[in-house]
């Protein structure tokens, strides 16, 4: 096999890694995360071991392969998370990220990335962790906003500075400094025995067996969430849609940074998707006001995939073509991770506004 096949086949299967196992966060969110998070840290490793591919553009190819990630976390919150604090400070930090990354794609200003760091990430991980032995409901906002302000200053801080700023790498440090690399681990070692004695014994007991599955543990009904979309498919503008163009608008931009022969403006691909989001948007309140009940996410996302492929390619052959105009395998590209966004937020927002009611109050 020659070199370009390696490089080819290399990439190709850590992509599909990296695209497919955040799908699996929703149902199995701490196990199905950590996966992707470790994924993420062994990607570049793999590239540079592997393979003579040009990691030039690694940064932004990553950034993108992380704003996936984080999205679909994002909205596995809608589905799972009974929290209302929780969720709402999740928002934020998603979406305080979501616009350092934009900013960073923009501006290329490495220090944007500390300044809005991933705080979310760890919080998310933090949450279901604590889901699996006790009921998170029973979280107070202090203890919610406490927990995020230390990963926020203790962890997510550092962080950022060494791999952003001091652009320092890990597998290079322990290979020139290995004295210090060993002080370094068995000073973390001792941190998290020393964690372990003091906060575990304090902790209140479990309240249930460990599960990974957030179904076994469901507390909405199907009947709630199909009320509730109904209700929601009776108006088209409301918080909900500017919601989503903003989120689609800009995980497209960032996508559109990373891909080869996107040629059109930043604005012109956020007119595009606010376009194409008011019309699936239509479709999909058409569909429920029928009373088309989707059994799976796949036949949603089928049906979905299907008109905006129908809308792509017939825009694609009927506009004139300009030098502004957007590479035809790009657009189905991201017209299919549109269409998994767009299908998993109006799939999971109404399990958020079915919950609503009885969540924790503010």
């Amino acid at each position: 096999m020659s070199q370009h096949s390696i490089d080819l086949t290399v990439f190709l299967v850590v992509v599909a890694f990296r695209l497919g196992v955040p799908l699996f966060v929703p149902r199995f969110p701490l196990p199905a995360m950590i996966a992707a998070m470790l994924i993420d840290a062994a990607d570049q490793t793999i590239f540079q071991r592997f393979t003579h591919l040009d990691l030039t553009n690694y940064q932004g190819y990553d950034k993108a392969l992380d704003v996936y990630y984080l999205s679909i976390a994002y909205l596995s919150t809608m589905r799972n998370w009974a929290n209302m604090p929780a969720f709402r400070t999740s928002r934020f930090l998603y979406f305080y990220r979501m616009v350092g990354v934009l900013l960073f794609e923009l501006l290329h200003i490495r220090a944007i990335l500390l300044i809005f760091p991933n705080t979310f990430e760890y919080f998310f991980d933090f949450y279901e962790a604590v889901r699996l032995r006790w009921n998170p409901v029973r979280m107070t906002k202090r203890l919610v906003i406490g927990a995020a302000a230390f990963i926020w200053i203790f962890i997510k801080l550092p962080q950022e500075y060494w791999i952003h700023v001091a652009q320092l790498d890990t597998t290079d440090l322990i290979r020139e400094y290995p004295v210090a690399a060993a002080i370094i681990a068995v000073v973390a070692v001792v941190a998290l025995i020393a964690a372990y004695k003091i906060i575990w014994p304090k902790l209140p007991p479990k309240e249930w067996k460990l599960e990974f599955d957030v179904d076994k543990r469901p507390d909405v009904t199907m009947d709630q969430v199909k009320q509730e979309r109904i209700s929601s498919a009776e108006r088209l503008w409301d918080s909900m849609l500017v919601e989503k163009i903003a989120l689609v608008s800009m995980i497209a931009i960032i996508f559109g940074k990373v891909l080869p022969d996107v040629q059109t403006s930043d604005l012109q691909l956020a007119l595009g998707i606010a376009v194409i989001i008011l019309v699936n948007t239509l479709v999909s309140h058409w569909f429920t006001r029928r009373g088309r009940d989707w059994n799976t996410v796949f036949s949603e996302f089928g049906a979905m995939a299907a008109v905006n492929a129908g809308l792509a390619l017939l825009a694609f052959y009927l506009l004139p073509h300009t030098e502004d105009s957007i590479d035809l395998g790009s657009t189905l590209f991201f017209l299919l991770l549109l269409t998994l966004i767009v299908v998993l937020y109006d799939r999971y927002h109404p399990r958020y506004l079915a919950r609503l009611e009885g969540a924790v109050p503010a």
